[in-house]
């Protein structure tokens, strides 16, 4: 699948345009720990790799999730491939001693709301960075991209988003040089 994806910066008016007009889904606490690969420099391959920590309602899940490349210059449309794990713990040890190292660990606070089929959008507080407003849909074929991006964006510009950013929450971090326990 491919994730279409759209991140800007968002102000309290955007924050309260969000909250009156979609409904609300839950509030998730997200730890992101992002590893970087033995042989290759994500950071030069535009590719992440990392164990999700996700908690809501009193319920906990994780995910290792492998992104690609970005496929455009517009959005942060890539590849996802996203699998549950049962204990993130080990698997971080297997990372480990596979030769991946740790980078950088995320913490935000994140509200989800449903737009409509299809589209879900995040109000996203991330520790050391600030606001956020994430919108997605997925799609399975590359040709339908453009539109759906075109889609996104006039959603967000609606809700008075002004700035979009293609940055990753790791890469904002890593530019204002975080270290472990920053959000994303």
């Amino acid at each position: 699948m491919i994730e279409v994806e759209l991140k800007g910066y968002a102000d309290s008016k955007v924050f309260e345009r969000v909250r009156e007009n979609f409904k609300f889904l839950r509030r998730e606490y997200h730890e992101d720990t992002y590893y970087q690969h033995p042989c290759r420099d994500f950071s030069k391959t535009d590719e992440a790799l990392r164990i999700r920590i996700r908690r809501f309602d009193g319920h906990f899940e994780a995910f290792l999730t492998y992104k690609g490349p970005k496929l455009d210059e517009v959005s942060k449309t890539r590849e996802e491939i996203e699998v549950p794990i049962s204990d993130p713990d080990d698997y971080a040890r297997i990372l480990e001693r596979l030769g991946f190292k740790e980078v950088l660990v995320v913490s935000k606070v994140r509200e989800k709301y449903y737009v409509e089929k299809g589209i879900v959008l995040t109000l996203d507080s991330v520790e050391g960075l600030g606001t956020f407003v994430e919108i997605e849909s997925m799609v399975e074929d590359e040709e339908l991209v453009p539109e759906t991006v075109e889609k996104l964006t006039s959603i967000l510009a609606e809700l008075g988003v002004k700035k979009l950013e293609r940055r990753s929450y790791l890469e904002l971090i890593m530019e204002k040089g975080g270290e472990h326990g920053a959000a994303g």
